[in-house]
């Protein structure tokens, strides 16, 4: 086998979708996006047979060509995924990568007047299309989403927001307990922007017009800014930051509409939903350097506490940070694969 350009047991897809929900989108980011879909051993020989789907979403500065990357000595998440079925070790599963990258580095797959409609886009037309293209069981007991990081985020809020579409999910180091994963980024934040006149543009203006992470606070000052675009942002899409930039303390009003984006705040809110799920894999590592280990075990206690069982929840913590986690999704896959419906009689 070729580390260059290893052959799949399956097939990947690189197709494309028109969005119309994207037309005009504040940032004028692209509105055609690509959609990548994986079809499993099988799929082309199998005559009318439907497929359980399990899409994956991506973390924070991630876009949908980041699943063919390849780093030393690992084989990359198209290949791993390709392999949990290429062996039989579930049951097969089309995997669908969704595209949902704005300027400003991400979506955290919802709907804002400053990045666009990325809820609506992935729930109202990137699943519709796959079900209209592909042989899938167009069920929600047959669809699973699952990501990390920030894509993480968006596979816990999904299935929340939109339980008849997602019967199952997967959060590896997913975004949540906000007091821990975000405040000490607005004091780093804060201190950062004494050099831009404390004005986030001014930063924004000047990453923009150089090569991208030159500075050593691009990364917390991105994520703060872009984040404040999906969760914060004024009607007219200018994003709001939730504290003073040049003291860091909060703004009430801002900040608890960022609170309202926490996922273990959401558990009591979306009840219902979590209990309707067939499976919740939540993992992190240990060290995780914003927190989220913590995040993960307030979001699985924030489960038991509403009634949802704990055989429908795979919850680990390990050894790691918030990096290099990769080797964890197809374990997530498989585990998804072995509880999503199968037949098509569940719709």
């Amino acid at each position: 086998m070729s580390i260059w350009e290893p052959e799949l047991a399956g097939r990947v897809d690189h197709e494309t979708i028109d969005s119309r929900l994207l037309r005009d989108n504040p940032l004028g980011d692209p509105h055609v996006r690509p959609l990548w879909i994986y079809t499993p051993p099988g799929y082309d020989a199998s005559g009318d047979r439907r497929y359980p789907v399990i899409y994956v979403i991506q973390g924070y500065t991630g876009h949908v060509a980041m699943w063919a990357n390849r780093t030393a000595y690992r084989r990359t998440p198209l290949e791993t995924a390709d392999a949990v079925f290429a062996g039989e070790q579930a049951p097969p599963c089309i995997i669908v990568y969704v595209d949902a990258w704005t300027s400003y580095g991400g979506s955290q797959f919802v709907d804002s007047p400053g990045t666009g409609k990325y809820h609506s886009y992935l729930c109202d037309e990137v699943v519709p299309w796959v079900d209209a293209h592909y042989r899938t069981i167009a069920a929600r007991d047959s669809r699973a989403i699952a990501g990390k990081s920030s894509g993480g985020f968006g596979a816990m809020i999904t299935p929340m927001l939109r339980p008849d579409l997602f019967g199952a999910l997967a959060t590896h180091a997913g975004d949540t307990l906000y007091e821990y994963c975000y405040l000490t980024e607005f004091s780093k934040a804060a201190r950062a922007l004494r050099d831009f006149d404390h004005d986030v543009q001014k930063w924004w203006a000047d990453f923009r017009s150089r090569t991208a992470f030159t500075n050593k606070h691009d990364t917390t000052l991105l994520i703060t800014l872009g984040v404040a675009a999906c969760f914060s942002a004024d009607p007219d899409g200018t994003p709001r930051l939730p504290f003073d930039p040049r003291t860091g303390q909060l703004i009430p009003e801002l900040w608890d509409r960022w609170l309202a984006w926490d996922p273990v705040r959401m558990v009591d809110r979306y009840r219902d939903a979590l209990l309707s799920q067939r499976a919740i894999w939540i993992d992190a590592g240990t060290h995780d350097e914003w927190f989220l280990d913590l995040g993960a075990d307030a979001f699985r206690q924030g489960l038991e506490r509403v009634g949802v069982p704990p055989e429908k929840i795979h919850f680990e913590l390990f050894d790691a940070g918030h990096g290099a986690i990769d080797y964890r999704y197809p374990l997530a896959i498989k585990w998804l694969a072995e509880r999503l419906s199968v037949t098509a009689a569940a719709a």
